[in-house]
């Protein structure tokens, strides 16, 4: 293909995601602002409505970049690094053969050729095969072959032939040769055309909250369920700051909330549905007022900013759990499968007492497991934090995902 003109959208990282547009998708200028942060994005180059590269922008100034065959089929993947002042070396390059369509869709190649470049130009290819047992069940990085018998050839070569402009935002006709090695052949000049979606609504917002406490019939994704709002316990704080987390993993990724010291009501909104009961949502009431206003629990280094359409921060959540607590509470790892993970199996809620005078900790169970979800903070009209809310999105209170 000879193609004068790129289409040039933008998104979210790939990760495993196979398809041939973003499945995220977001503002040039979202990714503008994520690209001068130095935080990752996605950028898609097509032409003709047909994939040609993806272009990923990893923090520290790394770039990767997958090119698409005329069948569309993701068939090779460059890494670049910072060489020099304003350039980037093209340090590994992996090609890979499929045998058939289905093959491609479960990344089980025939043969994976991989090149390395070091920075003094010294080249290695190593060329693998699936071996008699066919194609490859392994993901397309996993090696599969014996290293011993692995054919590799070994080459000096000037370090300039691998050397590519550092781009700045926007500069995506820098990679636009890379494509003639997926026999695209790029015009004398390539025009760019945005055809990124608009800013839309921005971040998740916090829309009906209090409705995912509100006993009664409701409707979600799954078909008609009923909410039972169920009492939790009292939590206890200390320091005058909440922490909602995942149990298994205190202090490492947490969302804090300053709230004043006492002992607070937990609520729990249990989501019952013809498949099983689920808890929707949890929440601390430190006031008894309904919210003015609701906002999104940040870290210091979060920035709304850096958020496409119906994006959020949220809790990592990594063994199924949730809990509140307070910010000098700690655990101990090997209490917690009998202590806690055990009964949340025959339990919505589990506590872990203090002592008389010290911070006790709720768990709860996370919705239906693991994943990211977004933690609320109500503030009253004066700004005080009336309640803590967090999300697990089984229903239509804040949308998005």
């Amino acid at each position: 293909m000879i193609f004068d003109s790129l289409e040039v959208s933008y998104g979210d990282m790939w990760g495993p995601h196979r398809g041939t547009t973003h499945p995220d998708p977001m503002s040039r200028a979202v990714a503008a602002r994520r690209h001068a942060a130095g935080k990752d994005y996605a950028v898609l180059l097509s032409a003709r409505e047909r994939p040609l590269a993806l272009v990923e922008y990893w923090p520290r100034r790394m770039w990767r970049v997958y090119l698409f065959d005329d069948r569309s089929w993701r068939m090779q993947m460059i890494d670049l690094k910072p060489h020099g002042t304003g350039m980037l070396l093209a340090h590994r390059n992996t090609r890979w053969q499929f045998s058939d369509e289905q093959s491609h869709a479960f990344s089980r190649w025939d043969v994976q050729e991989t090149t390395t470049v070091s920075t003094d130009g010294q080249v290695e290819v190593r060329s693998e095969s699936a071996g008699s047992r066919g194609a490859s069940t392994e993901p397309p990085h996993a090696r599969t072959s014996d290293p011993s018998t692995v054919p590799v050839r070994r080459f000096a070569a000037p370090v300039e032939s691998f050397l590519f402009p550092l781009p700045e935002f926007g500069d995506w006709q820098v990679f636009a040769p890379l494509l003639a090695q997926q026999g695209h052949e790029p015009a004398t000049t390539v025009v760019l055309r945005d055809v990124s979606v608009d800013d839309g609504a921005g971040p998740l917002r916090a829309t009906g909250i209090e409705e995912l406490f509100r006993p009664g019939a409701c409707d979600t994704p799954d078909g008609p369920a009923v909410v039972e709002p169920v009492d939790a316990g009292l939590l206890r704080i200390t320091s005058g700051q909440l922490v909602v987390s995942d149990p298994g993993w205190i202090g490492k990724t947490p969302r804090t909330v300053a709230v004043p010291p006492g002992e607070f009501p937990v609520t729990l909104s249990v989501l019952r549905t013809t498949r099983g009961a689920y808890v929707a949502a949890a929440g601390v009431t430190l006031l008894d007022v309904t919210p003015h206003e609701w906002e999104m629990a940040l870290r210091p280094d979060e920035d709304l900013g850096l958020l496409s359409e119906g994006r959020f921060y949220g809790v990592g959540v990594d063994t199924g759990t949730v809990a509140f607590m307070d910010t000098t509470r700690t655990v101990i790892e090997d209490e917690l499968d009998e202590g806690l993970f055990l009964p949340l199996d025959s339990h919505f809620s589990v506590e872990l007492p203090g002592t008389e005078f010290e911070p006790n900790l709720i768990a709860f169970r996370a919705g239906q497991g693991d994943g990211a979800y977004p933690v609320w903070i109500g503030r009253t009209e004066d700004g005080r934090v009336g309640r803590v809310v967090v999300d697990f999105q089984l229903h239509s209170a804040g949308g998005g995902e």
